[in-house]
């Protein structure tokens, strides 16, 4: 039997449909077979995986590595360490940096700064700006994974489109074959309502949740859908928070809108009752939102009206988010790091099957942004991108061990049970037994696969 580069065996390896007892041969960076431990080849490198869970790597639709412009808060060598040591082989970098990837300029920038530090492989979004219509052809000819709209403020100040060019924006980006990502909130309710907090002397915490109430979201949300559906686009909705948005999008689907949605941890595990403990820790954009919402996000994501689980992975400075006035402290904070244990503890809690989390987690954002069965899957032909997971070791969150270069995080202190021991990128080693081991450049681009075939390249 020939010998390959790679057999992680003894392990269970699981998929959304199942679990099989035994490993994965690797050859070239490529899954070449999933078989019992005695059907497996020998290797040059073997891993131990008995009394772990192999499953296909973590695919974070949602995070934010402020290269260029804002490297103090991250980079794509920090921010992939990050994300390499959390058990997530690829990444999906949204386009608010300084300058904003609104120009095949700016992309090319970022797609250097990315090809110098990534340890894991990665995706760029484009921005659907006021101004760069002319401009996204050429975006998509370079390689973004999607395009981003913010229909409401958001950290970096971009201005959001109006309706006339937001629509004009979807119907060139269903042309080019793109999902568009939306930050769906109505920006001038927003902004009226911050205006009056502020007039009315408010800066505790509980005034960033008062001045995006849900009606911001449920507003943006059907105009999104309304120009999907109009303009054949394919949408994605991302961070989603409120619960009252969920029948909206079982509505548009029954209609045949192509549109998918991602939630994060935090809006899982977190309310608005939290930000009183918290503090401008917990601010987000959208915020976390009232007790009740959160049963009904848990309850979409089992029922697949949610799609995925990303991060929104959001680094600032300590000094940053710790600033007394709610208005003054910035909003996000980093999460790929975390995201996996608080799934897999919750996975313990029997709140998510494994199954249904490698689902959420690696299927499907591989199957929104056209990256699956390349990625997303375990099973031959497929990149090896793998996360082994144990699901009883025990450990605590702690901001001071973070990759990120941003040490603060709402979860400081929480228990976890279940966390990532190894990542696998196309074959090597990234991170072992917790140890970062993967060199900044391994990571490569992806993009979606009939644009990447039309354009003349491979995925």
């Amino acid at each position: 039997m020939t010998t390959v580069d790679l057999v992680v065996r003894g392990g269970t390896v699981v998929s959304p449909w199942g679990r099989l007892r035994g490993g994965v041969a690797v050859q070239d960076g490529v899954v070449v077979a999933v078989a019992t431990d005695e059907a497996l080849p020998p290797g040059r490198e073997v891993i131990d995986a008995a009394g772990r869970f192999v499953l296909p790597g973590v695919i974070d639709s949602h995070v934010h590595f402020r290269e260029p412009g804002l490297e103090y808060k991250e980079d794509w060598a920090s921010g992939t360490a990050a994300a390499a040591c959390g058990g997530v082989t690829t990444v999906l970098e949204m386009p608010n940096t300084s300058p904003p990837t609104a120009t095949v300029e700016a992309l090319q920038l970022k797609q250097r700064c990315a090809a110098r530090g990534a340890r894991v492989d990665y995706g760029i979004y484009g921005l659907l700006a006021q101004d760069n219509l002319h401009e996204l052809p050429g975006l998509a000819a370079h390689g973004v994974i999607g395009f981003k709209c913010y229909m409401g403020e958001t950290v970096g100040a971009i201005p959001s489109p109006d309706d006339g060019v937001m629509l004009e924006e979807f119907e060139t980006a269903a042309r080019l074959g793109l999902r568009v990502a939306v930050h769906a909130e109505n920006n001038g309710i927003m902004q009226r309502s911050i205006q009056r907090l502020r007039a009315a002397g408010r800066t505790d915490p509980l005034a960033h949740l008062d001045s995006r109430p849900d009606i911001c979201a449920i507003e943006a949300v059907s105009r999104a859908l309304l120009f999907a559906e109009w303009s054949r686009a394919r949408l994605h909705i991302c961070h989603e928070s409120c619960k009252d948005v969920l029948p909206l999008v079982r509505a548009a689907r029954r209609r045949g809108v192509d549109v998918t949605v991602e939630t994060c941890p935090h809006y899982l595990l977190l309310t608005g009752d939290d930000m009183g403990r918290l503090g401008p820790v917990l601010r987000m954009n959208p915020p976390v939102r009232a007790p009740g919402h959160d049963a009904a996000l848990w309850a979409g994501l089992r029922d697949g009206t949610i799609d995925m689980v990303s991060t929104d992975h959001s680094p600032h400075s300590v000094e940053e988010k710790t600033r007394p006035d709610i208005w003054d402290a910035v909003s996000g904070f980093p999460g790929v790091e975390t995201a996996v244990p608080l799934m897999l503890t919750e996975v313990n809690h029997g709140r998510l099957s494994l199954e249904r989390y490698v689902e959420v987690a690696s299927a499907n954002p591989a199957r929104a942004w056209g990256l699956y069965p390349r990625k997303g899957a375990v099973q031959p032909g497929a990149d090896a991108d793998l996360v082994i997971v144990d699901l009883e070791r025990e450990g605590e969150i702690r901001a001071a061990d973070l990759h990120s270069k941003s040490k603060i995080t709402p979860f400081e202190g929480m228990k976890v049970t279940g966390r990532p021991v190894h990542t696998i990128v196309r074959g090597r080693v990234v991170m072992r037994e917790g140890e970062l081991v993967g060199p900044p450049g391994w990571g490569r681009p992806v993009a979606p696969a009939g644009v990447a075939a039309a354009r003349g390249s491979h995925p």
